[in-house]
């Protein structure tokens, strides 16, 4: 395998590492807005009402796509072992 594969390799991983993460994160910064702004306006300054509608949201988004960031992973983990099925010692 050269230098170039393995650039491209690890640079698919990070882009996949940002997918993946990417509607949870997403989720949590749009809640997050909302309930400021929430807060903001009603003048309640209670801490931990912002938590728990972030860990609901965010768990129902990483439910909602779980199936895909699975099919990512196989794609990604298949292409890594055909790869390496490449490489002469």
């Amino acid at each position: 395998m050269s230098a170039d594969q393995m650039v491209q390799m690890l640079q698919e991983f990070l882009y996949l590492g940002l997918l993946l993460v990417a509607p949870a994160v997403l989720t949590s910064l749009l809640i997050g807005l909302l309930i400021a702004i929430f807060q903001t306006i009603t003048s309640i300054q209670e801490q931990t009402l912002t938590f728990a509608p972030r860990i609901v949201a965010v768990a129902v988004v990483i439910a909602l796509t779980l199936t895909w960031s699975l099919n990512l992973l196989i794609d990604f983990t298949q292409r890594v072992f055909m790869q390496m099925s490449h490489i002469q010692i």
